[in-house]
């Protein structure tokens, strides 16, 4: 993100935080491409109108029909459950759309949401993001995109949990700075920048936080808060997309399964594969696994240092709903799994996208929990999965493939 498109971002909450109370706070900017200002306007700048309205008259009035870039807080939907962005771009050229947050209304995705149709949409950044999220805390905490409505993950946070591990092992950091460090080097760094200690005793103690979190919270994680429980198709989901990237049969692969939790997963896909070696950060996640698994193999081990496995070696990468997870680094991840897999063999990484929800039984709000709030995005998932993609085109994977279903988006590919 370069620096002018940070300044429009900051410019359109801005903008927003001038929408009257009570009421929705929405900010919007349009850019040229020599980045100008063409037309700015707010929710409830004129009584009674929505940011969309305001802005179509003003370009009418300006005679303009482009823009550039277009900086918009909120992807809001209108009385007719339109979304006013499309709307907008009926009417005007857009070269580029950044998005801030879904509307909280939003429980779904539509079949006409710029932000899930588009590919020139980017979002603005996570603290960006938490800022809109403050200015509007009243509707999205009694929206369903709340993770309120999911008492386990409301309660488990790892991010917290990180944060008091840390503090427990002298390194005192804030909360807001363990969020913001949400890589295994950053947070180490800050430790080292802190504290003056050399970087492995700092990464260490990061990598034991991360090891106490992701066991305290998914050692004996079960489906009962997993959104997998009410789809009961999952596992031949899954099937599907190994048969769209492999061609031998599961059992006779060499599998290597990274981010294993309980080793839920690893029974229903992996019971009868007896080539099959399981990687965790969780000790005791994985004692769990090998219970499930008998023939099993298991290390322990972050997924982005697989430096005790031999190059060249498997014939399937699997890591379901990891590549998500706080304090993780994609890009080491996927070049760790493109080093250790055979020529032409499969990788399959998906990213998780749903939370269940108590308030609606058997229902599934969709997205990922922007990281130090309540708040489920939507749009999150998504976005993830794309990053990861580009991740793994960058370290040599081909034939790279998204399938999305109501649980997760999955990524599968072939290593050169």
């Amino acid at each position: 993100m370069n620096p002018n498109s940070a300044y429009w971002m900051n410019y359109a909450i801005g903008l927003a935080e001038r929408a009257p109370q009570p009421g929705r706070k929405v900010g919007v900017a349009l850019v040229s491409e020599d980045d100008r200002l063409i037309c700015p306007a707010f929710e409830g700048e004129e009584r009674g109108a929505s940011w969309y309205h305001i802005l179509r008259r003003k370009l009418q009035e300006l005679g303009e029909s482009r823009a550039h870039t277009l900086y918009l807080t909120i992807n809001t939907l209108s009385g007719d459950h339109s979304f006013d962005l499309a709307e907008l771009l009926k009417e005007v050229r857009v070269d580029k759309i950044y998005i801030g947050l879904p509307d909280p209304a939003l429980t779904t995705y539509l079949d006409d949401d710029p932000a899930t149709t588009s590919r020139e949409v980017y979002r603005f950044p996570d603290d960006l993001q938490r800022e809109i999220l403050k200015q509007n805390r009243r509707l999205y905490a009694v929206s369903e995109q709340s993770i309120v409505c999911n008492p386990y993950y409301f309660k488990h946070r790892i991010g917290e949990a990180v944060y008091s591990s840390l503090g427990s092992k002298g390194f005192t950091l804030s909360r807001s700075e363990v969020n913001t460090h949400r890589q295994r080097f950053a947070l180490a760094s800050l430790i080292c920048k802190r504290y003056r200690v050399e970087h492995e005793v700092a990464d260490r103690a990061v990598y034991d936080a991360l090891s106490e979190a992701f066991d305290a919270k998914y050692g004996s994680y079960d489906y009962t808060n997993d959104a997998r429980s009410v789809n009961p198709n999952w596992a031949e989901e899954f099937k599907s997309v190994y048969k769209s990237s492999a061609t031998m049969p599961l059992p006779t692969a060499n599998i290597l399964n990274v981010g294993v939790g309980g080793g839920h997963e690893a029974e229903t896909l992996f019971s009868d594969c007896p080539q099959i070696t399981f990687v965790d950060i969780a000790q005791s996640g994985l004692h769990s696994a090998q219970q499930r698994v008998p023939l099993s193999r298991v290390i322990v081990s972050s997924a982005d240092d697989l430096s005790a496995l031999p190059e060249d070696h498997y014939d399937l990468y699997v890591s379901l709903r990891t590549y998500n997870s706080s304090f993780f680094d994609p890009a080491r991840a996927a070049s760790e799994a493109h080093r250790i897999l055979k020529p032409g063999a499969a990788i399959i990484v998906s990213v998780a996208n749903g939370f269940l929800s108590t308030e609606r039984e058997n229902s599934v709000v969709p997205g990922l929990i922007l990281p130090d709030t309540d708040f489920v995005d939507l749009y999150r998932g998504l976005n993830s999965a794309r990053s990861i993609r580009a991740e793994l085109g960058n370290v040599g994977f081909e034939d790279i493939r998204m399938t999305a279903t109501e649980t997760e988006i999955y990524l599968s590919g072939v290593a050169t």
